[in-house]
């Protein structure tokens, strides 16, 4: 068997260094690295950010236009009898999007790329949110009605915008469908290890991973899986409705209170974001562009700005105009990165752990004990630091498990893509079942499969690639709606004003003639 596992880690081994050159390409090469401040910013790097201010300037600072309004939509939401509400649609992405990885994930960017990956994370997500809007409108636009239910996406406008090819719809859901699988395995345990974290920080013990706690936690995450996964996307909101602010409040709250302990410390967190955005420390590689490439790296495995990862959560929404969605889910890229990634940056740099004796044994701890030790060393010696321990634990288990499910959800949706066959569904879901267990029993057996984590970047940068033309390919569309959208004259959204054949759109406003 361990045979089995050495086989699996040496090709995720060989799959990361395609990742590393997905993301560092053209800055590997010599004569490109040597161009003056242009040398810093690889292709991805250059196409993600730059599509974001093209799509910000093209809409006119979209972002910030209709951020009232997005908010409005967001508290004037109310269930409808045909798919999920804006705001069920808002929590399942949001459930997606604040996952480990803005824990992780920050954490990983800071003690690599040091404080001023933070200020990279925050340029991506600005210009990512007009993203966001683009594709999640485009997504609204494209959508399709199965039964009482509404579903689009990556493959759906992918599909219509490439000549309406079943195949290129297919080929979208399969690449989504194996990038969940990718993450499957590392979301599982974590929800397992956060279970772990949260009894050695009440018992004071460290607990074995191959204890009964681990499997009793093991069967319990796969029945709740079970049940939701097999209960469709109206069931999973149910889920994600009461969880999603719950955690983000606990998170939150308790980081604020961290910071008002450590008032002193606010003006120094600002200076050493903002001058080593540019000038990193040596001990942190010293070099502008890992602080660039960490932080927009980063930035994307958090609010997936770009990747299209969130446009089923967007297009399962019965909107009252396909625009009102992409406005909510820019809001979403603003909640996960300027203000949950905010605050753990808060944590890990006003933690200042590489600037102690304890540096070297800060540096060779895993992320989430980086995490933890950095808001240890914010409550020196008081009893608040096991308080402050434990609900990072129970936010950092929320953050996992709703991912998971949202992860279950959307492959769900691409599977409907591929096939209505409620045989071929269910395949999936017990594929993504298997696959679940499969991650968190090797892990209790302590087996490390720790390569097949680090899969994330690459499924991230591809799924990344495959959506970014599509969204210029669909931009006509995109602003033909805003226009429409700006106008609020009262008339629906139809194909005529859309400029290409939207039934869905035709249906609500009440024709029955497509363009």
């Amino acid at each position: 068997m361990q045979a089995l596992f050495d086989i699996i880690n040496a090709i995720c081994g060989k799959i990361q260094v395609i990742s590393d050159l997905f993301w560092s390409f053209p800055t590997n090469l010599d004569w490109y690295a040597n161009i003056p401040v242009l040398g810093n910013f690889s292709l991805a790097i250059i196409l993600l950010i730059g599509s974001g201010i093209y799509f910000t300037c093209s809409l006119r600072f979209i972002q910030i236009r209709k951020f009232k309004e997005g908010i409005s939509i967001l508290k004037n939401s109310k269930a409808t009898e045909n798919g999920i509400s804006p705001s069920a649609a808002f929590f399942l992405s949001t459930a997606m999007r604040v996952g480990p990885g803005n824990i992780l994930g920050v954490t990983g960017a800071i003690a690599t790329g040091g404080p001023g990956a933070l200020f990279w994370m925050w340029i991506s997500a600005f210009f990512g949110m007009a993203t966001a809007y683009t594709e999640s409108t485009l997504a609204q636009i494209f959508k399709e009605k199965q039964d009482k239910e509404y579903l689009g996406g990556l493959a759906f406008y992918g599909k219509r915008l490439l000549k309406d090819s079943a195949f290129v719809g297919v080929a979208l859901s399969i690449i989504y469908i194996i990038y969940a699988l990718l993450c499957f395995p590392a979301q599982g345990f974590n929800v397992i290890s956060a279970v772990g974290q949260i009894a050695e920080t009440l018992t004071g013990e460290v607990i074995p991973t191959d204890s009964s706690l681990y499997w009793i936690s093991f069967i319990v995450l796969m029945i709740i899986s079970v049940i939701v996964s097999f209960g469709g996307i109206k069931k999973l909101t149910k889920v994600t409705d009461i969880t999603v602010p719950i955690m983000a409040v606990i998170y939150v709250l308790t980081v604020l209170v961290l910071i008002i302990v450590n008032f002193d410390r606010i003006p120094w967190f600002f200076y050493a974001v903002f001058t080593e955005a540019f000038k990193p420390e040596a001990v942190f590689g010293g070099v502008f562009g890992i602080a660039l490439v960490q932080g927009v790296k980063r930035g994307l495995m958090s609010n997936e700005a770009g990747q299209g990862t969130m446009t089923m959560a967007a297009a399962a929404a019965d909107s009252a105009h396909p625009c009102t969605q992409g406005c909510v889910q820019s809001i979403g890229v603003f909640l996960d990165t300027m203000v949950i990634c905010t605050l753990t940056g808060f944590v890990v740099i006003m933690g200042r752990m590489w600037q102690t004796d304890a540096v070297d044994i800060w540096f060779s701890l895993d992320n989430l004990p980086k995490y933890l030790t950095a808001a240890t060393e914010l409550t020196p010696g008081t009893t608040f630091n096991t308080i402050v321990s434990l609900l990072i634990s129970v936010c950092f288990g929320l953050f996992a498990f709703t991912c998971l499910l949202g992860f279950i959800s959307f492959s769900e949706i691409c599977a409907k893509r591929i096939s209505t066959s409620n045989v071929f569904v269910n395949l999936i879901r017990i594929l993504c079942l298997i696959v679940i267990a499969f991650g968190i029993l090797t892990n209790i057996s302590g087996l490390d499969l720790s390569a097949l984590w680090n899969l994330s970047d690459f499924a991230n940068i591809l799924i990344a690639y495959c959506n970014l033309p599509l969204l210029y390919l669909g931009f006509k569309y995109v602003k033909k709606a805003t226009a429409h959208f700006d106008k609020k004259d009262g008339t629906p959204f139809t194909s005529e004003i859309a400029g290409v054949d939207v039934p869905v759109w035709d249906e609500k406003a009440g024709r029955t003639k497509n363009f």
